[in-house]
Formats: C-alpha cells, sequence, structure tokens
C-alpha cells in the first residue's frame, strides 16, 4: 500500500498529516492555495470549486469541478486536481503569469468586485469551457462578445454554447451577475496548445486503493466490491461515502467524525449504465451528471429531475445510491424513481436481492437496508411511460431543498389512463406512492373533470407537516395543484 498522495496544479504532493476528515479545501489551504475559499461549508455557494480529472463522456477525461468543502482529501487519492491559482500559467521562470481566457474574460467584464467568489466561479467556468461537447451554435458571433445575448443562444446558453446551469451552484453578492455572464458567453474555444485542453485526451488517473490511517480514524478505499463488502461486513459500523455531498455537510456543520469512512465512488462494479430490453440499471455510483449525459434524454422524467437537483457542481458528485442510502424524504430523486418503477439492487458479502423502491422506505431515514449491505444499482423497467412530469416546489428556481416534489408518469390510451404511476417527497415520513390517486386515475378518461377528482384526492395523500419551508396546508394544496397543472400541459400532447 502506498503513501496516500495527490496532485495539484501538475505537482504531487502527501496528504499526510491531515486527518481523515479532512476537506480540500482545508488541505488546500495549508499549503497556500489560498484561491479556494469557505463561504458556506456545505456546498451551496461554490466559492470553494476546483477542477478533478475524472472519467469523460465524450473524451478519455472531464476537467470535473467540485466543491472542495465536502470532498475528503482522501478521497482524492492518486487523482489530479487545478485551482484557480493553477489555470494561469507562467511562461518563463520570474515572469508573471499569464490570465486563463476565463480569467481575463471575468477580469476584462468586471465579473469580479470583492474577489471572494472569482476563484470559485473560475473554476466551474473553466469546467464548462473545456467540455467537450459545447460548441458554438450556428449563426454565433462570439466575436461580439458583449454578453447580450446577441447571436444565437437563450436565456441559459450563450451563442458559444456555454450552459449557465454550470454556474448554478456558485453565488455572488456583488456583480448581480451579469457581468459574469458576459464573460462565461464571450469565452471562445480551447487553443490546441492548451495544456489542459490536451490532457482531456489521456486516461485520467486510475482508482488506486487507499487506506488512508491518522488518530485512529482511517479513510477506506478497496480495489472491488466484492473487497468492499467484506470489509463491511467486518465493519458494520463504518460510513460509506461517494460524493459526500450530505457526508461532509454532516463534518463541517455538525462536526461529525467516523473511525472508519469507506469510499464506493471508484467501485466499477457500481458504475456501469445498461440499457437492456427490458430495462436499464444505472450503477449507484454513477454521479447524476454521468447519468444525464450518458442516457441523453431516453429517459425523460430523469431528463426533467436533472436541473432541478441541487446544482452542477453537486450532480458532479452526487450520486443515486446516496441520495436514495440517506433515506431523506426530501431527497428529489426518491419521487422521480417511485413514479419509474425502480427497484433496488442490493449487495452484501453473502449475495445480492432486488428490492422495489416501493418497499425500500421503512420510516424516518430508515430502509430495509441491512448493516454491511449497498446499494449496487437502480433498475428501471421498460417500455417507459410516455406522460411524465416532475414538479419541484421551492423557494428558489435552483439549488433548493423541496418543499414538495411530485413525479407523475401515466399511460394515457384512447383518451383513457391505463396506469399511473405517481411519487411523492417532503409530503411524509418517507417518499411515498400517492396509491390513492393513482386509483382515482386509472380506467377512467383523462378530461379536466377527472383530473379535478383526482387533484382533490391528491391533497389528502401524505402526511405534510408545517416547518419553515411551508406549512402543512400549502404542501397539500400544492400536490393537487400539480396535477392540475400536469392535465394543463399534457393534454393536447396525449393521443386521443
Amino acid at each position: 500500500m502506498t503513501a496516500a498522495r495527490i496532485t495539484v496544479n501538475g505537482k504531487e504532493a502527501p496528504i499526510a498529516p491531515a486527518a481523515p476528515h479532512t476537506t480540500v479545501l482545508d488541505f488546500l489551504r495549508e499549503r497556500g492555495l489560498t484561491g479556494t475559499k469557505e463561504g458556506c461549508a456545505e456546498g451551496e455557494c461554490g466559492a470553494c470549486s476546483v477542477l478533478v480529472a475524472r472519467p469523460g463522456v465524450n473524451k478519455p477525461t472531464d476537467w470535473v469541478p467540485v466543491n472542495a468543502c465536502l470532498v475528503p482529501v482522501a478521497a482524492l487519492d492518486g487523482q489530479e486536481v487545478v485551482t484557480s491559482e493553477g489555470l494561469a500559467t507562467v511562461e518563463a521562470p520570474g515572469t508573471a503569469p499569464v490570465l486563463h481566457p476565463v480569467q481575463e474574460e471575468m477580469a476584462v467584464r468586471g465579473g469580479s468586485q470583492c474577489g471572494y467568489c472569482t476563484p470559485g466561479f473560475v473554476c466551474s467556468m473553466a469546467g464548462e469551457y473545456y467540455r467537450p461537447d459545447r460548441c458554438a451554435h450556428a449563426g454565433a458571433d462570439r466575436g461580439a462578445g458583449e454578453g447580450d445575448g446577441a447571436g444565437a443562444g437563450d436565456a441559459e446558453h450563450g451563442p458559444n454554447g456555454f450552459d449557465l446551469h454550470a454556474l448554478s451552484g456558485n453565488l455572488c453578492r456583488c456583480t448581480g451577475y451579469r457581468p459574469i455572464r458576459d464573460a462565461a458567453f464571450a469565452v471562445g474555444t480551447p487553443a490546441d496548445e492548451d495544456p489542459l485542453a490536451r490532457r482531456r485526451d489521456q486516461a485520467p488517473p486510475a482508482p488506486v486503493a487507499t487506506d488512508y490511517r491518522q488518530d485512529d480514524r482511517a479513510f477506506v478505499r478497496r480495489d472491488t466490491l466484492a473487497e468492499t463488502l467484506r470489509l463491511l461486513r467486518d465493519r458494520p459500523d463504518a460510513v460509506v461515502v461517494a460524493g459526500s455531498t450530505d457526508w461532509g455537510v454532516e463534518v463541517n456543520i455538525r462536526s461529525r467524525r467516523a473511525d472508519c469512512v469507506v469510499a464506493v465512488d471508484r467501485l466499477p462494479e457500481l458504475r456501469e449504465l445498461r440499457v437492456e430490453s427490458d430495462h436499464v440499471e444505472i450503477g449507484a455510483a454513477l454521479t447524476l451528471t454521468e447519468i444525464e449525459r450518458r442516457l441523453d434524454g431516453t429517459v425523460p422524467l430523469l431528463a426533467q429531475l436533472f436541473p432541478q437537483f441541487a446544482s452542477r457542481l453537486i450532480r458532479n458528485g452526487a450520486t443515486l445510491g446516496g441520495n436514495l442510502g440517506t433515506g431523506s424524504p426530501i431527497g428529489d430523486s426518491p419521487p422521480v424513481l417511485l413514479a419509474l418503477e425502480a427497484s433496488l439492487v442490493l449487495a452484501d458479502a453473502d449475495g445480492e436481492r432486488v428490492v422495489p423502491l416501493a418497499e425500500y422506505f421503512t420510516g424516518y431515514r430508515q430502509s430495509v437496508r441491512r448493516p454491511g449491505e449497498l446499494i449496487r444499482a437502480v433498475r428501471l423497467p421498460l417500455p417507459l411511460s410516455p406522460v411524465t412530469a416532475f414538479h419541484k416546489i421551492a423557494k428558489r428556481r435552483f439549488d433548493d431543498i423541496s418543499s414538495v416534489a411530485v413525479a407523475f408518469a401515466l399511460d394515457v390510451e384512447g383518451g383513457t389512463v391505463r396506469k399511473a404511476r405517481i411519487g411523492l417527497g417532503g409530503v411524509a415520513a418517507t417518499p411515498v406512492r400517492a396509491l390513492a390517486t393513482e386509483a382515482a386515475l386509472e380506467g377512467r378518461p383523462w378530461t379536466a373533470e377527472t383530473a379535478g377528482a383526482a387533484a382533490e384526492v391528491l391533497r389528502g395523500e401524505g402526511t405534510p407537516m408545517s416547518d419553515h419551508r411551508a406549512s402543512a396546508g400549502y404542501r397539500s394544496a400544492m400536490l393537487g395543484q400539480s396535477l392540475l397543472k400536469l392535465y394543463a400541459q399534457t393534454t393536447e400532447a396525449v393521443p386521443s
């Protein structure tokens, strides 16, 4: 077992003597790379974002922005990281660094004022700058570069193909975002000699086995799923992490510590995505961004979910296995997966079993998953229902926790609802199926009268509570309104 090491801005450094719970953010700042900032310590502001070399979708390697405040530095053992300082280049010793094109555009367009958030914006923007499939829209005039939407594009996509969702996890209190958008919409394409662009054509660092220990605590990554399951059988108290988007908050905000943390994010057996004749199987450790790009809209209900799930920075680390493993009643993926009639493949050292998601949750943050058992994959049966929608009711459009989440999947044939599946989040101690509403829809004509009657039933589903996000009455009202919205949005598209 080699000593844990990480490559930062092209230079290799040992992780020791950092404690196993030390975040990438703290590790970098302790080494003088103070461009990486802590704003919220919860993955909501993006001031801490850095780039990590990860397996690519369109090229061998993608430069993926992640929240450095959430990821344990031991989780990046053997991997490559680039910070805002590493984006600039030094052409000769003793000369001033040459700004990266993203940094240059942020500077000349007034995208930085107090500067606290700027390095995080720059790293997130650089991740989109290097996205291999980003391309200018036909007829776009990138030379105009005024960020006013001139040429092709829309409110969230620039004429240069820049997707503003790449910055949805970065917050700024000073600029009003317009000059930041101007900078994003003005960047061109990487030059042929750009070293980070050339790096995409080489394979990313291979996962390495890690057994990092300090102060009687350990961070462990095994090579295979079988080895990991044997470890969890022996250490049922271990905390299992993938993207650490949930555990990282516990460490930072609640000062949680674990004697043993087991990483599963790089296990090959948990990173497969297969489309079979009768189902789609999604590995539990694939990030949401990877799933989104690999499916490329072939599961429309998931395609509706992804842009509303936290932010791109979080989706670059978060996994379906993690979202389901926490058992949160306000997770965004469970309602969608319930509507899709998903099943979970659960694995332990003795073998595997398949459990319908509708039978998985047993109580608040509780499930049928046994000690030592992992979610290996999520299975979605085929064919998919043609009428689908995901409605997330929250205080902010993006990067927020749901007050209510509703997912619909309906089969409507000859004007009649043949099958209805409805998943709900935020209205009970667990995510639930709206069974009574499904029964009120099935076998009935898809008409305004049916939708109105079923909406009344849906208002009574679950046991919503009042808290700082919403009252119980508001949650119930939004349930009913969601079904009426579905009817209004889909009736013209439903075959008669």
